[in-house]
Formats: structure tokens, C-alpha cells, sequence
């Protein structure tokens, strides 16, 4: 493995756009006109980074919901503080944990909300109050398929833990008055601030292959050991004041205790990256949230 001081002087450039999310992007812009309100599904870990910036210029004046899904996997702390921004800013918003249906019942009324403008339209003009149409929007790996299916009662979307599952829209009926229009996962071409596509790497957004996993991983220790440092001795049993080194030296670490070897007592390196990072996604660590609030920034939507 490359010297980790080095790596963290460096973040590597990541980016992920393959030739479907160009169509996706097209299928998004053709059918907006036909919805009524707009659910954004974003990462409670990553409440802005894993926001498509696109998104919000395609959004206008659309009614507009932020959802933070997987809030499981968030800092309670952090994430009511990232709830209350954003209202403050002016989107609704709602935490969500898609797997429990923890927040569903908000997120349905939020968007019943939305649509009442379009209802009084209809009544004024004595024309039938059709069912509100919802479009669901985000990254690729943010829960959009299990938050349908939880709102569907049924595995009417496939689920899967890997970015770039869902490849077409599919319109889903959850009520008589709720029509609900699910949308493949899209990131943008270029991340602008490297970090993004960092934190995208982490929470798997970005497909594993296209990057380099062991400076991903060795940054990731290097962050946690300086925002997460009890988390990181509790989970791994390290103690605190032996954190205290390069990540690299914590990697060895984490490898010995959890038997990550080869013969002779070297470390299996894709055993012991593969056994932190899917510690990091499973929430196996305790709540992290990776994105602080901005200062003096609005929402914009």
C-alpha cells in the first residue's frame, strides 16, 4: 500500500458516470412536466454531497421535499441539526429509514401538502382533483427502491445494495390520491470538490471498481480518527491513545484484531479494506454523519 501521509495530502479524483445516467438524465427532464411535487432522496450522512447539483437547476419553482433516508446511519445529533437547516432554508424536510418506515407517514403528508396548490387549481376551475404525482429523485445507492417498496407495502421495485440497479422509471400506485414516478439513480459528470466524490466512494454511491479503494479506505481511517475517535476504538477494541498514529498503522491495526493475515502474519489488504468499509455502511461504527451544516449558505430550493 502507498504511504498513507501522502495519500491524505492528495484526495484522489473520483468520478462515475456512465453511458445510462446521459439517458437517465433525459428521461428525468421528459417527465417533470407530468409531476406535481418532487421528492429528493439524499444520504443522512451526506446531506449535501449527495445532492446532485443538477437536480437543482432543473427543479424551478416545482414543490419540492428533501428526505433523509438511511437516517439509521446518521448522527442523531448532527442529522436534527441538518433537518432544521434545511427547513430554515426553506425545503421541507423529513428523516427517513426506509427499511423500518421510520418517517413514511411524514414524508406522505409532506407531499399531500405540496400538491394542495394544485388541488385548489383543480377545484376552482370545478375540474376533478386527479391523484398527486410524485417523481422520486437521487444519487445512485441513497434507498430509493426500499423506500418504494416500503411506501408500496410490497417488493414492487428491486432492491439491491450496489449503485445503478434501477435502469427505467416506473410509475407505482400507493393510493388512490398518490401516483408515485421512481427514477433511476444519477450523479452528475464532474464533482467539482474532490472531497464529494470521496464521501460518495464511502457510502457506496460510486461503484467500487472505478477508484482507488486503499487510499479511499485509508482516508476514511484518517477522518474517523479525528471525528470518530471512541467509535473507532470501541468497534476495532484499540485503545484510544493508540489511534494516536498513521492510518496506515491503524489499518495494520484493525487487520490484526480482526485476523485479516496471510501466512507469516501479514496483512490480507483487500480482506482488511473490505471488513472496514463495510463497517463504515452498516452502521457498525454508530451514527456518522461526514457533511457539516454550511455557513452562511441557503438552500436555494
Amino acid at each position: 500500500m502507498q504511504d498513507a501521509d501522502n495519500i491524505i495530502k492528495q484526495i484522489p479524483v473520483i468520478q462515475w458516470f456512465p453511458g445510462h445516467m446521459q439517458k437517465t438524465r433525459k428521461l428525468i427532464q421528459e417527465n417533470l412536466k407530468l409531476v406535481d411535487v418532487v421528492v429528493e432522496l439524499v444520504d443522512a450522512r451526506v446531506p449535501v454531497s449527495s445532492r446532485n447539483p443538477w437536480f437543482q437547476e432543473i427543479l424551478k419553482s416545482k414543490p419540492h421535499i428533501i428526505a433523509l433516508n438511511k437516517a439509521d446511519l446518521a448522527d442523531s445529533r448532527q442529522l436534527k441539526a441538518w433537518i432544521k437547516w434545511f427547513k430554515d432554508n426553506g425545503t421541507p424536510a423529513v428523516s427517513l429509514n426506509s427499511v423500518t418506515g421510520q418517517g413514511i407517514r411524514e414524508l406522505v403528508q409532506l407531499t399531500a401538502n405540496a400538491s394542495k396548490k394544485k388541488d385548489a387549481m383543480y377545484e376552482k376551475k370545478g375540474a376533478f382533483v386527479r391523484a398527486t404525482r410524485a417523481m422520486i429523485l437521487g444519487i445512485p445507492n441513497v434507498g430509493k427502491s426500499s423506500l418504494i417498496n416500503r411506501l408500496a407495502g410490497k417488493a414492487r421495485a428491486k432492491v439491491e445494495n450496489r449503485p445503478g440497479v434501477t435502469r427505467d422509471k416506473q410509475w407505482i400506485r400507493l393510493r388512490k390520491d398518490l401516483d408515485l414516478l421512481d427514477t433511476p439513480g444519477v450523479l452528475w459528470p464532474k464533482f467539482e470538490d474532490p472531497s464529494v466524490g470521496l464521501k460518495l466512494a464511502w457510502i457506496g454511491s460510486i461503484n467500487d471498481d472505478v477508484y482507488d479503494t486503499e487510499s479511499a479506505v485509508l482516508i476514511l481511517l484518517e477522518w474517523l480518527r479525528n471525528n470518530y475517535k471512541i467509535a473507532l476504538s470501541k468497534r476495532y477494541n484499540i485503545e484510544v491513545d493508540e489511534l494516536d498514529c498513521s492510518p496506515m498503522e491503524i489499518f495494520e491495526k484493525i487487520g490484526k484484531k480482526r485476523g485479516c493475515l496471510l501466512k507469516g502474519g501479514v496483512i490480507d489488504t483487500e480482506k482488511t479494506m473490505n471488513h472496514i468499509l463495510s463497517d463504515f455502511r452498516q452502521g457498525n461504527l454508530g451514527g456518522i454523519t461526514l457533511d457539516e451544516i454550511p455557513e452562511g449558505e441557503t438552500d436555494g430550493l
